[in-house]
């Protein structure tokens, strides 16, 4: 398996390389050269556990690993992190089949993916950097940063920089991230949004005199972000399983179509059941939830992605993005592998903040729903659901919820439905009691913990409950202009 870069540049590499570099040299994100022409034999794989399902996806998109060194990876990564014997539930709520992806050792999705990615990482600078160091640098919106954090943290031979806006997570993400133990850890809060982070974070990757800087002191630059093939590909495991465990229950047949519900910020999760279709995971429809930053939305509406509107600060902060960087790659599969056009939309982005595809684009677009959801109804989801079904959701799963109620009552479609539920309730305990109407001024986060455990019995993650005997390490809180300067001092570069 060979990947380049969505924007024509003709470098080459194998998967291993993909993996450490994260990012391509022209600021490109890597894609396989040939996409897999595989169709997984979902009959056989009905049987599998979930650890099974993973080698098989791992070993199709890493090739460059023997079948052994993929057990191994995947064993690594999944042994005794999780209180769901295997990963992952499938809950019934509603109307829909909830993917619990939270049952891991940060309590939000990301844990799925950046669990295998440290040891997909280590096993592959083994092979092709030798001794030098890789530095991980991750923007976050919430969750990525603590996952990464916690999958990386006194790894020898990696150090991670973390990246979060000060004002744009919840107490508890804050909490999780600026507690991080670890001699190889920073986490730097900016004063700005995760845009920002992200912005500055792509800079430093395509930054030639910074890059020669590291190479001169024997360290290279990493991403955990989605925008690495590494992060990526281990989420199509979750979305495959979970189909499989339908068929298992006899809720469908083999070869029914499911629709599929993600709520989207920087587009990771969904383009990841979008490949999954493409390796023969049966799809009617995919539903796109976003909040009010509904760039998502409105770019499946009209075909036009424009980021030039202010970013609002929702109850559903991990998806408070205007610049979806996995998107690109969505552009990469509808263009037909066009690189020209992929290179122009992104140079119009970064120029004038807007681009738009081609009415050809467009039909192909038609997988997709794009819907969007407000904090007051995403308040009333939280409260509905509980209510009616006693299932307790968190502000990023009911904003999906609610999206996918809106898309039946506009189109009919009764077809099953998997939805993405991506955090634990508690990781946003003050607006989930809001939602529940339980919620009193002057409680601190650990309170309003203990108080929505006591009204629903819901249990409180171990992860989470033990941040109460928590303290703040990492404390900086740097301008967004200041980002190089802070990396190169934390580096020791140019000393």
């Amino acid at each position: 398996m060979l990947y380049k870069s969505t924007r024509g540049n003709t470098e080459v590499v194998n998967s291993q390389q993909a993996v450490v570099k994260g990012l391509c040299d022209d600021g490109g994100l890597f894609v396989p050269v040939d996409f897999p022409n595989v169709k997984l034999d979902l009959d056989e794989m009905s049987k599998y556990s979930y650890k099974e399902v993973a080698c098989k996806i791992l070993e199709i998109f890493f090739g460059d690993f023997s079948k052994e060194e993929i057990k191994n990876i995947v064993d690594n990564s999944y042994d005794g992190k999780f209180s769901c014997e295997e990963l992952v539930d499938v809950v019934k709520g509603g109307d829909g089949f909830f993917i619990e992806l939270y049952h891991g050792p940060t309590s939000a999705f990301k844990d799925m993916a950046l669990s295998v990615l440290p040891h997909l990482m280590i096993e592959s600078s083994k092979k092709i950097s030798g001794d030098k160091e890789i530095v991980i640098l991750t923007a976050t919106s919430g969750d990525t940063g603590k996952a990464a954090l916690e999958g990386f943290s006194n790894v020898d031979g990696i150090k991670i920089v973390v990246y979060y806006p000060s004002e744009g997570v919840s107490q508890t993400q804050r909490l999780q991230m600026v507690s991080q133990e670890g001699n190889n850890v920073k986490v730097y809060g900016i004063n700005g949004n995760f845009d920002d982070a992200q912005r500055a974070v792509k800079e430093i990757f395509v930054n030639k005199e910074l890059r020669e800087e590291m190479a001169q002191n024997n360290k290279a630059f990493s991403s955990a972000n989605s925008i690495n093939i590494g992060r990526l590909v281990p989420q199509i495991v979750y979305y495959i399983y979970s189909y499989l465990q339908l068929v298992n229950r006899k809720e469908i047949s083999l070869g029914d179509k499911v629709n599929v519900v993600v709520p989207c910020g920087n587009f990771g999760n969904i383009l990841a059941a979008y490949y999954g279709e493409k390796l023969g995971l049966p799809v009617n429809k995919f539903i796109c939830a976003s909040n009010t930053n509904k760039v998502l939305t409105d770019f499946f509406n009209t075909g036009v992605y424009d980021r030039n509107r202010d970013m609002d600060i929702t109850i559903s902060p991990s998806m408070d993005i205007l610049v979806s960087s996995n998107l690109e790659r969505y552009l990469y599969e509808i263009s037909d592998n066009d690189e020209n056009f992929v290179k122009s939309a992104m140079e119009s982005l970064q120029k004038d903040g807007r681009y738009e595809v081609r009415p050809e684009h467009m039909e192909k677009m038609k997988k997709f729903y794009g819907g969007f959801c407000n904090d007051e109804d995403t308040l009333t989801a939280i409260k509905e659901m509980y209510n009616n079904n006693k299932y307790l959701m968190d502000t990023h799963t009911a904003v999906a919820y609610k999206v996918y109620e809106d898309y039946v009552k506009e189109t009919g479609d009764k077809t099953k439905t998997l939805i993405a539920s991506t955090a634990s309730p508690y990781k946003f305990s003050e607006a989930v009691c809001k939602g529940l109407g339980i919620y009193e001024d002057g409680l601190t986060d650990d309170e309003m913990m203990d108080k929505l455990h006591e009204y629903t019995s819901v249990s409180i993650p171990k992860n989470l409950f033990e941040l109460r005997n928590k303290k703040a390490i990492h404390n900086d809180v740097i301008d967004k202009s200041t980002i190089i300067e802070n990396l190169k001092k934390y580096l020791e570069l140019g000393e």
